[in-house]
């Protein structure tokens, strides 16, 4: 692996406990940051993000200077772990981040107040359940051991898939593992199967005979990347959430427009070789304006947001990775995307 090596990102479910432990008092005083623009023009809207490939593309409307063709002041910030960045959000460190849909009902469900204003991407391969030889379907990891992290998004995918084939988790060996963890594991030969993530996927698909039994690719939509924001700074700063989204969207003109100049801003910030980064890059759909404007409608698949949200929220309750069903009534914003420029 070339670049400068980086601790890879958890993408994370399981935020509740953290949530709830931060307590009223704590969430209040830090939801009323300073972050005034010197001078008094325009608040600096501070933005997390972490490793995905979906999320890359921050980078280059930094280093390109988009933010300020856009209008406005934003200060990205980068998380080397995933669940720091939610964390940061949710205890007001943030104004946004990038984060999965999974993980922002989780914290609307341990009551942060949240606002989705943009999607970024949904994956589509990179979230794996990957199996040793001899198991052919779903129904084979019955009685097997499974690896995966507890309340990880991959955690969610096993939930799923084993649900859409009349299974439980009871039905199988659960052995919760960290990522790398789970991948070394089965690598080893110490599990049957795991759930993880690029670039974990790699480490894992490396055991003789192992294949990827189904990932993210055969359930598009069911985990999506977001912008999400503090609602209460969306309501008192619309102008410059709008910026923020219009400043996105100039980003991905300029990737198709220019992709000598901006592919390298990826793959630097990706930490790894041109050649891995694209295939991590296959694995994620980056969604367009247009598909944007669709999916913050009402619909009858998970590629619909307030579907997908619905579905998710109904089955974190079910598999007890959520006490009670949140509110989701002011969760999707489809405003920022229905006027970007």
């Amino acid at each position: 692996m070339s670049g400068p090596t980086r601790r890879p990102a958890r993408r994370r479910l399981a935020v509740l406990a953290l949530i709830t432990s931060l307590g009223t008092g704590l969430l209040a005083a830090c939801q009323s940051p300073t972050n005034q623009a010197p001078g008094g023009g325009g608040p600096v809207v501070r933005i997390g993000y972490s490793a995905w490939p979906g999320w890359f593309p921050w980078a280059i409307t930094e280093a390109k200077g988009l933010f300020g063709k856009a209008g406005v002041n934003a200060q990205m910030q980068w998380f080397d772990g995933y669940l720091d960045s939610i964390n940061a959000l949710n205890a007001g460190q943030l104004d946004c981040n990038s984060q999965t849909l999974n993980d922002t009902i989780s914290s609307v469900a341990g009551g942060a107040d949240l606002q989705v204003v943009l999607q970024n991407d949904y994956s589509t391969g990179n979230d794996q359940i990957i199996v040793a030889e001899g198991i052919q379907s779903v129904r084979d990891l019955k009685g097997k051991k499974v690896a995966a992290e507890e309340g990880t998004v991959d955690h969610y995918l096993l939930l799923k898939v084993l649900k859409d084939n009349g299974m439980t988790a009871a039905d199988i060996q659960f052995v919760p593992l960290e990522t790398g963890a789970a991948a070394a594991a089965f690598a080893a030969g110490q599990v049957d199967a795991a759930a993880v993530y690029a670039p974990f996927t790699t480490q894992a698909i490396k055991r003789p005979g192992s294949r990827v039994l189904t990932s993210s690719r055969e359930h598009p939509g069911a985990i999506s990347d977001l912008l999400v924001c503090r609602r209460e700074f969306v309501e008192k700063n619309p102008e410059a959430i709008q910026q923020v989204v219009n400043a996105w969207f100039a980003t991905l003109r300029m990737m198709k427009d220019d992709p000598a100049t901006t592919l390298p801003i990826l793959v630097q910030r990706s930490g790894v070789s041109e050649a891995e980064f694209k295939v991590y890059d296959a694995g994620t759909t980056i969604q367009t304006l247009a598909e944007n404007r669709a999916n913050f409608k009402p619909g009858t698949t998970m590629t619909s947001l307030p579907f997908a949200a619905e579905q998710i929220s109904a089955f974190l309750v079910e598999v007890g990775l959520a006490k009670s069903k949140p509110d989701l009534s002011n969760l999707l914003n489809s405003s920022f995307v229905d006027n970007a420029k």
